[in-house]
């Protein structure tokens, strides 16, 4: 279990049976410290080949020492698809990993719509990422809830420093890839055409957090990590649906209170998940935060909930272009707090040129990593 614990556990609140990892239920796997603090870190689109940008490292590991996180979400797109052999794809993998695994910090990713571009020539897939994730001692993945649509869909609770309650909940959920090429014999032309939320998703989440409620005798507030945006992202924005004008976002900026750049479009899927109002009917999680598209950093309060990107942390992939392509490279920082209201105590943005990382345009492939003892 990662963190301490400044108390003897408690005895367990009763519950009809235990939480299992088959239901994506992940509990004792993550604790508080001793001053009722947890700190998380959001990497987002790592997106590189076996030969990851020298500069995506130099940042995770600049972030870490500065920060010192007790979890780190590496937020889809782990991988791109340049990968051809299978050995390639784990060597992309393990180079964004390292970071966290070689000073012990608890990680977990979450899947994008690119990290299975390369599975037709690598014969690897996303449970096959999970299954050689399994193997690095400090990863905190599972295989995720049973028969719902995607890969890794779980929570991860963080027991509270003083007992053994549940006292925040991480969520992890797998947006998809893309839209299919049509349906009803209906295609999306006009339409964003990338994936969303299942039904089925929406329902586990909704009975896992009754189930979170049931175990603790309270609503356990958190935190929701998935790539894809959800449609109300684009909404607050403008604060509104229809009308996107820049009227409109100024009017948004004060009645969402919202900070930081939209350089491109939100790119959901073509349909809205419901993700939104199931998350507000619930009235647990604090924040639902994305990637995906690598040049919005924003953050804003949408009725109650966060809603939020972390920058593109890659090196690798598309920026802002021309001189300013790397300027938004950086992570996101999440703080929990015991001692404060619902727990959740705001977040903030690292970037590379904090920590004077070379930001000129262009790539700098790196050599791949060594894959710890007991990894292949």
């Amino acid at each position: 279990m990662m963190g301490t614990a400044s108390a003897a556990p408690a005895p367990a609140a009763p519950t009809d049976r235990p939480l299992r990892p088959d239901e994506g239920i992940v509990r004792d796997e993550l604790c508080f410290r001793d001053d009722g603090t947890f700190t998380v870190v959001q990497f987002n689109d790592t997106q590189d080949g076996h030969r990851t940008d020298v500069r995506t490292t130099a940042l995770q590991e600049a972030v870490l020492e500065e920060v010192r996180p007790d979890l780190v979400v590496i937020n889809g797109d782990v991988i791109d698809g340049s990968p051809t052999t299978a050995q390639e794809a784990k060597q992309a993998i393990n180079n964004v990993v390292r970071p966290m695994e070689d000073r012990g910090i608890a990680w977990a990713l979450t899947f994008g719509n690119h990290d299975e571009d390369s599975s037709g020539t690598t014969g690897l897939d996303e449970g096959d990422y999970l299954r050689f994730v399994a193997q690095y001692r400090h990863n905190v993945n599972t295989p995720g809830a049973h028969d719902v649509t995607g890969s890794g869909n779980q929570v991860l609770t963080v027991r509270s420093a003083a007992s053994r309650a549940d006292a925040f909940a991480v969520w992890l959920l797998d947006s998809g890839r893309y839209a299919p090429e049509e349906i009803a014999g209906q295609d999306f032309e006009g339409y964003p055409d990338w994936d969303w939320l299942r039904p089925d998703q929406v329902q586990w989440y909704l009975h896992a957090s009754q189930q979170l409620e049931k175990k603790n005798r309270a609503v356990v507030p958190g935190l929701v990590f998935q790539h894809i945006a959800l449609w109300e992202h684009r909404f607050m924005w403008f604060a509104s649906v229809d009308s996107r004008s820049e009227a409109d976002h100024a009017r948004a900026l004060t009645k969402h209170s919202i900070v930081g750049e939209r350089n491109e479009d939100e790119c959901p899927g073509p349909f809205n998940s419901g993700m939104f109002a199931a998350m507000l009917q619930r009235g647990d999680v604090k924040g639902l935060f994305v990637g995906h598209d690598h040049i919005n950093t924003y953050v804003g309060d949408y009725y109650g909930i966060q809603l939020g990107y972390g920058p593109g942390t890659g090196f690798g992939t598309y920026g802002l272009g021309g001189g300013e392509d790397h300027r938004l490279r950086g992570a996101r920082v999440f703080h929990l707090d015991e001692s404060v209201e619902g727990v959740y105590a705001g977040t903030e943005l690292r970037f590379a040129a904090d920590y004077g990382i070379d930001g000129a345009a262009g790539v700098q492939p790196g050599a791949p990593r060594d894959f710890p003892e007991g990894v292949r």
